[in-house]
């Protein structure tokens, strides 16, 4: 049985190359590199199946995991993340707090983008009262990235907040001294902001430490993340106090 011809060479040096998601026959050309099917259609994918998929990537699933039970091909679903990802926030929305007693926990959680020489840092500070994030910054593990974390927390934290910290040094850099407090893991001090590092890593695959799952591109890295802050934190850490 003659091959088909290949749609953009119309070479006739094509073999079978597996199936698609939905089961149909896909081809390479051996002439261009071109991978293609019989008839494509283009489908249509519904409101009801985007709302499933943002609910799924909340989760600790692969994107070929998603992929595979929704049924949407890994291309498409790697299109809508991209687009989903540079659409998100990258500011923590935090309630009004006025001037006075205010507590911050700060950490910061490896993590790795396309190879784990490509080290991405994600530092967090959480108010220990209502346990919202209210500064975040992704980088290198330098007082420069400690310096970005300051900077993006609300001025009212920056001006009263007492800050606890583990023993980086790149914190005593730049933290205010008088305010910052070197604390160990067993004083308890820093307990809620390790506590929801674990829960970031069990709820996103791409931050396990062990994974098949990871970022290959820093924008879904970051935009991901993001879509944990703004659709699930507040809801998540309210249920635990």
């Amino acid at each position: 049985m003659p091959m088909l011809p290949c749609p953009d060479c119309t070479s006739e040096r094509t073999v079978k190359n597996g199936h698609i998601h939905t089961g149909k026959q896909r081809y390479l050309c051996r002439n261009c590199g071109r991978q293609f099917v019989e008839d494509p259609t283009n489908k249509v994918i519904d409101t009801a199946t985007r709302e499933l998929i943002d609910r799924l990537l909340l989760e600790r699933i692969s994107m070929a995991g998603i992929a595979r039970a929704v049924q949407v091909s890994e291309q498409w679903l790697q299109d809508y993340v991209t687009c989903k990802a540079a659409q998100m926030p990258t500011q923590a929305t935090v309630r009004p707090k006025k001037r006075g007693p205010l507590t911050v926990q700060c950490d910061e959680l490896w993590s790795f983008v396309d190879h784990k020489g490509n080290k991405q840092w994600v530092w967090l500070a959480l108010d220990a009262e209502t346990r919202e994030i209210i500064g975040v910054h992704v980088g290198d593990r330098s007082a420069q990235s400690a310096e970005r974390l300051w900077d993006t927390l609300p001025k009212v934290y920056r001006q009263c907040a007492v800050i606890y910290t583990d023993a980086w040094e790149a914190y005593q850099k730049v933290l205010p001294r008088h305010r910052h407090r070197v604390v160990s893991k067993a004083s308890g001090k820093t307990s809620y902001i390790e506590r929801f590092n674990n829960t970031l890593r069990q709820r996103v695959s791409r931050f396990v430490r062990r994974s098949l799952a990871f970022s290959k591109s820093l924008r879904n890295h970051i935009g991901l993340l993001w879509n944990l802050f703004t659709t699930t934190t507040h809801h998540y850490l309210s249920s635990t106090t």
